[in-house]
């Protein structure tokens, strides 16, 4: 429900040359070419061991000796640049390194100068790093790989295709190649061809997590996934992680039971911005009472921070960035901070930092609510849920243990853009009007199959479809032919890109029913329709994925709207459609519904998560004074 896929570009903390790396990676070129480059240079070899050892304020002060003495050493100004770049110094980082490469055009500044643009966000300048990287040096297969990233961040999908197969080209066991490439068919909506090179990335590289876990997510698309796979593929992520951690078993925390100073409540998560977590999270961020819990946010990447970011920053008691941070030193971080429960708000989705919780640094870890299936990751204490989505059958497929809240596991914040609901367009005398504003990949074949029997049933209606995919010629041709081959022609279908948020709420007034996909269902897009006054067509499912359109609709007394076969959601979404006095009255009430339900009161929510981080410490005090 909640993010979109994790990407995995070797990190492209490459310019990092401290952190642990595979095989070929930018750390050990780094060290090779330099050291190749001076022979025995004893300065140079010795700075440069610090560098890699993260002795970073002694390295820095043997390259300003070296300048010193030779004002244009090519390769201490280019390391001096990785120095200030760790030390987040954007600004001197990019200086350091253009000033190396005036003096000399190395493949390897080029390369590094790439990853600090990527770690900035600056993409379009990461990719002319690269390129430039690639120029001189043809066979240099991580500037190629980079340059695929950079390319897919742009949105420059087949161009990365092209530059990820030149990469497995040139190095057929390149594994973060096929991972890389994986990513960018399940960006254009080839959910198979993404699963088959996600595995091969996986036998390549057994031992590298990235690849698994982005398999987990990319599983979830996939109907044919039973629950009982998912969960072994989740079980051996776990094993690996844990395998490659220390984990801790004592903590520096003091014992809360008396109540006598708030729990210290640690938030890792890359999606703190205009983002499916970020809009669940900021009415409960902002209702959290100080007196009981101190929030502590860990990015997990260098965001660009939007207008949400800005608004709940000031709530939390400290806000620290772990991008680009080993995860055994991010791990001890959050230990020394003296966590009491951590909770990991990413899942197997994009910027996740799972590997972390494998180390254990806090006493609790919770999963919540940026994901929907197990982690894998038996570090990770409990995974929060409800009733619906967490019931006594669905525990079983999570490692984790079920925490489950009163009402709904979730909290809607609504928008902060004030667009009224508008009316339907068949009351307007338009044809009705179905809709999906999701990603396509929740579009499966069968789903596909159920709409157009949908559309054949009211032959003048129309699907209206929005997705950021859409912006992709292919992608749009591609869904246009899926439908084709079930009999509906484009002619029924519109098709649009991505929109600015106000501008995309807008478009729930063009539309008379939203349709949600199954097996994975729509969560913030459920919750954005009510808002919006228009019903939802949900399809029950059998795990916690396909039960969140229903845990959304449920506090609502809206349960109707839930079908559990194919033929009941078909008669389901017609019948709604066709009510046109329906259609009105649900526009003019829906919003206040909802405003007046348990998804919308953030202060007993607030109340409900902190009573539960509570009796998570309680227990584990009580387990631990029993030796359990």
């Amino acid at each position: 429900m909640i993010g979109s896929h994790p990407e995995y570009s070797a990190r492209p903390r490459a310019a990092d040359i401290d952190m642990p790396h595979q095989p070929g990676s930018p750390q050990s070129h780094a060290v090779a070419l330099v050291a190749h480059a001076h022979g025995c240079d004893d300065t140079i070899r010795i700075a440069l061991s610090h560098h890699v050892a993260g002795r970073l304020t002694e390295a820095e002060l043997m390259y300003k000796q070296i300048l010193a003495v030779t004002p244009g050493h090519a390769d201490a100004l280019h390391l001096l640049g990785l120095v200030a770049h760790h030390s987040g110094n954007f600004d001197n980082a990019v200086d350091f390194i253009m000033a190396a490469l005036e003096r000399s055009p190395q493949a390897l500044y080029y390369f590094n100068l790439g990853n600090v643009m990527t770690a900035h966000n600056r993409h379009a300048a990461a990719a002319e790093c690269f390129r430039q990287a690639v120029v001189l040096q043809p066979d240099y297969v991580d500037a190629y790989n980079n340059l695929g990233n950079a390319l897919r961040s742009l949105k420059e999908f087949h161009e990365a295709l092209d530059v990820f197969c030149t990469v497995i080209d040139k190095q057929p066991d390149h594994a973060q190649a096929y991972n890389n490439l994986a990513n960018v068919l399940l960006e254009l909506d080839e959910i198979d061809a993404a699963i088959e090179a996600y595995r091969n990335a996986i036998a390549l590289a057994p031992d590298l997590p990235e690849p698994r876990s982005n398999l987990l997510f990319a599983l979830n698309y996939a109907d044919s996934t039973s629950p009982q796979a998912y969960l072994a593929e989740a079980m051996a992520y776990g094993e690996l992680v844990t395998r490659l951690a220390k984990p801790w078993s004592s903590w520096l925390v003091d014992e809360p039971a008396d109540h006598r100073r708030p729990l210290r409540i640690g938030i890792v998560s890359g999606d703190l911005k205009m983002h499916p977590v970020g809009y669940f999270l900021e009415n409960v961020v902002r209702h959290a009472d100080p007196q009981r819990i101190e929030l502590i946010a860990y990015v997990t990447r260098n965001m660009l921070e939007d207008e949400l970011t800005q608004r709940i920053k000031p709530l939390f008691h400290a806000w620290h960035s772990i991008a680009g941070v080993a995860d055994r030193d991010a791990a001890s971080r959050i230990r020394n901070d003296r966590i009491d429960v951590l909770v990991d708000a990413s899942g197997h989705t994009r910027y996740n930092r799972l590997p972390l919780f494998a180390w254990k640094p806090a006493p609790v870890q919770v999963s919540w609510p940026g994901y929907f299936a197990s982690t894998g990751v038996r570090a990770i204490d409990y995974v929060l849920g409800d009733d619906i989505v967490l019931s006594e059958e669905e525990a079983a497929h999570f490692v984790e243990g079920a925490w489950r809240l009163p009402d709904s596991y979730l909290c809607f914040t609504p928008p902060a853009d004030d667009v009224a609901p508008g009316a339907p367009p068949s009351a307007d005398g338009q044809p009705v009007t179905f809709g999906y504003f999701g990603k396509l990949t929740k579009i499966t074949d069968h789903v596909v199959a159920v709409w157009s029997e949908v559309l054949r049933a009211l032959p003048s209606a129309r699907l209206l479809l929005k997705s950021a995919q859409l912006d992709v010629e292919s992608v749009r041709a591609r869904i246009a032919e899926r439908f084709r081959a079930h009999g509906i022609g484009l002619d029924r279908l519109i098709l649009e890109g991505r929109s600015a948020r106000a501008a995309y709420l807008a478009t729930y007034r063009r539309v008379d029913v939203m349709l949600s996909p199954f097996p994975y269902p729509g969560g913030t897009t459920t919750a954005e329709s009510v808002w919006m006054g228009v019903p939802v067509v949900c399809r029950r499912g059998d795990r916690f994925l396909s039960r969140i359109g229903e845990s959304i609709l449920g506090p609502l007394d809206l349960l109707e709207w839930v079908a559990d076969d194919d033929a009941s959601y078909v008669a389901q979404a017609v019948a709604l459609a066709t009510d046109t006095a329906r259609l009105v009255a649900l526009r003019g009430g829906l919003r206040d519904r909802l405003l007046a339900s348990p998804l919308c009161d953030a202060r007993q929510f607030a109340r409900n998560l902190e009573d539960a981080f509570a009796a998570m410490c309680g227990r584990r005090a009580q387990d631990a004074a029993s030796g359990r």
